[in-house]
């Protein structure tokens, strides 16, 4: 007896070419995005004809104000020529003289066009870094956004908490967290955190009441298995690897995120305290000592300074004890700028900084911050900062002169809805908010209110 074959017939080769060229003209290729791109080309086209339009006329105005002022000075020198023409009474001082205000009217006229024309005018493509302002995006492994939600002033959080780690007192148990600093969480909910005090990296898995050491688990100590006080941690997903701040040991050091005993050091003589990593893995470091922050790219060793780097103070180019940092998509740097009770940004170049919240001197009003240390910037561009000392999670709007509390406020305590000393401060994918809630030895979860 035979049976039917019950595999799918073979595809020609003429046949393969053809689904091949529908799917060359099917919307695949997203043929909206396409438009997309053509539409930004004409508004951008557009805005750059008006400003060549508006440069032209404001080019005919300045030309014409130089006009009549060289008329004006050339007024009293023309009347005296002509007086002296009728009188015929020419001295060879006065010829001089009046060549002399000539020349000098004659310099002034050259001065406008190789000097002042060039200061006023400014046509500098070199200013613009034209690979960027229009670019497809793709998967950016390390960027510290939030990608999945967007985040607006409306926003709410559930004003109660939930532990999602720690909880159980001070102390070293698996279920115990000791002076908790920095935290950061993956796309899957798992928080890692610097437990500072018992000199280790924790993994606490979504819904898990006991965590995982997964650095530093030989007690303290300067060898590559041993951290001491590490302050922060952040995950490079690139390399699928934990990078702490070993405070302490005045060291970054990276760990592999899978079974490992050992770290490696990759920045040595740094009194570290926060870092963050940009989208194409360039880091950010706080330098305690130093009140200053370094990037390094790929393969530096000494690193650049982009924040601070002037001493402990209070100008715009200094900072004073600074403790975490953060970066954005166009690489300006934030940084709690903790004994100043501020948070500074310091855009891509710049020699000072800008206050962004804060800066109103310590407190507790809503233009006040009183030992900022963790910070977040959404895509609308709002800080998020723990406002340690005021026992709160505060959110500024861009260009906002005071800011509004989100979570917390509720004065200091053990409650839900309360906090001791909130240092470390991180989101998930989701817009969740997590906190260390450092003198609680607990982190605390904050649900976004979807409703």
């Amino acid at each position: 007896m035979q049976y039917a074959s019950t595999k799918a017939p073979r595809l020609s080769h003429d046949e393969l070419l053809d689904q091949i060229q529908k799917l060359e003209k099917s919307n695949y290729l997203s043929l909206d995005l396409f438009a997309q791109i053509e539409e930004w080309k004409k508004i951008t086209i557009n805005k750059i004809e008006k400003a060549a339009e508006r440069a032209h006329h404001e080019l005919i105005e300045l030309i014409e104000k130089q006009r009549i002022k060289i008329t004006k000075q050339l007024e009293p020198i023309t009347k005296e020529i002509c007086c002296r023409r009728e009188e015929q009474n020419f001295l060879e001082n006065d010829i001089d003289r009046l060549k002399e205000k000539l020349n000098e009217i004659q310099e002034r006229i050259q001065q406008f066009i190789l000097k002042d024309t060039n200061k006023n005018i400014l046509v500098d493509n070199d200013q613009i870094d034209w690979n960027r302002l229009i670019y497809i995006q793709g998967e950016q492994q390390n960027s510290p956004f939030l990608r999945r939600v967007n985040l607006n002033a409306n926003t709410k959080w559930f004003q109660n908490g939930v532990t999602v780690a720690g909880g159980n007192g001070s102390g070293s148990g698996m279920n115990q967290l000791y002076n908790l600093w920095g935290l950061c969480v993956d796309d899957n909910q798992t928080v890692y955190i610097a437990d500072c005090g018992n000199h280790r990296i924790v993994e606490w898995k979504c819904g898990a009441t006991t965590g995982r050491v997964v650095a530093g688990r030989n007690g303290p100590g300067n060898q590559l298995d041993q951290l001491l006080g590490p302050t922060d941690v952040i995950i490079d997903k690139e390399r699928d690897s934990l990078i702490i701040c070993d405070y302490s040991n005045n060291r970054v050091v990276r760990w592999p995120r899978q079974s490992s005993t050992n770290g490696e050091t990759i920045i040595s003589n740094i009194r570290c305290h926060g870092l963050t990593i940009d989208d194409v893995g360039s880091l950010y470091v706080v330098d305690f000592d130093k009140h200053e922050v370094r990037r390094y790219r790929m393969g530096e060793n000494q690193g650049t300074v982009v924040a601070g780097g002037n001493g402990s103070g209070n100008r715009l180019n200094q900072l004073s004890y600074p403790r975490y940092v953060f970066v954005d998509r166009e690489y300006s740097v934030y940084v709690s700028d903790t004994s100043n009770h501020r948070v500074i940004k310091w855009m891509k170049g710049a020699k000072q900084g800008i206050v962004v919240a804060g800066d109103r001197g310590q407190g507790n009003n809503l233009t006040q911050l009183s030992s900022p240390y963790g910070i977040v910037v959404d895509q609308s561009g709002a800080i998020y900062v723990a406002d340690s000392e005021n026992h709160r999670i505060m959110r500024w709007s861009q260009g906002a002169t005071q800011g509004n509390m989100i979570v917390g406020g509720n004065g200091q305590g053990n409650q839900s809805n309360q906090f001791y000393g909130p240092r470390g401060l991180s989101f998930d994918r989701e817009g969740n908010i997590y906190v260390n809630d450092n003198r609680n030895q607990r982190v605390q979860k904050f649900k976004i209110d979807q409703s």
